[in-house]
C-alpha cells in the first residue's frame, strides 16, 4: 500500500498508524490527524510542482499558513491501521487556497476537514500566489469535490 499520487484530481497519500501516533488506549491522538492532513497537502503540492523550499528561496520568501479549518472526527483510527489521506484543492486564487481532506481506513471515513490557507511573506503579509504556483495548481483544482467528500 504505502504510496502517493493523483487519481484524476484527487490526491492520495498512504500511511500506517504507529505506536507514537496513539494515546494510551491505542487510538490515534486527535492532533495527529492534523499532521496526516499536512503530509497529504504537502505531498499534493510537491507532486503538482509546488515546492516549499523554492518558495523560501524567492526574493520575497513565501510560505503557506492555515487560516481556517472545519473538522469532523467520525471514527477512531488505531495502531497498525493503514490509512489513506485524500485531498482536493477547490480554490487557488490571489493569496488564497482552499482544500478538502479526508482520512480513510478502507471505505470508512474517519476524519474530514475543509480548510482555507493563505500565501504570506515572512512578515505574515498576504501575497498573491506566484504565477508558476497558480499554473501548477490549475490542472488539479476542482469546482466541486467528488461525491465521497460530501457524503
Amino acid at each position: 500500500m504505502m504510496s502517493s499520487g493523483f487519481a484524476d484530481k484527487t490526491h492520495y497519500f498512504d500511511l500506517r498508524v504507529f505506536y507514537e501516533d496513539t494515546d494510551f488506549s491505542g487510538v490515534v491522538y486527535h492532533a495527529n490527524y492534523l499532521k496526516y492532513a499536512e503530509r497529504g497537502r504537502s505531498d499534493f503540492l510537491r507532486l503538482s510542482g509546488v515546492h516549499h523550499s523554492e518558495l523560501l528561496e524567492l526574493d520575497v520568501p513565501l510560505v503557506f499558513v492555515i487560516t481556517h479549518m472545519d473538522i469532523d472526527f467520525l471514527a477512531p483510527a488505531r495502531i497498525d491501521d493503514e490509512l489513506r489521506v485524500l485531498s482536493v484543492c477547490t480554490l487557488a486564487k490571489g493569496p488564497r487556497m482552499q482544500f478538502q481532506q479526508m482520512v480513510m481506513r478502507g471505505d470508512t471515513c474517519l476524519w474530514r476537514a475543509k480548510l482555507k490557507a493563505a500565501c504570506v511573506d515572512l512578515d505574515s503579509r498576504p501575497r498573491r500566489l506566484p504565477q508558476d504556483v497558480s499554473d501548477n495548481l490549475a490542472p488539479y483544482i476542482v469546482d466541486a469535490p467528488p461525491e465521497i467528500f460530501t457524503s
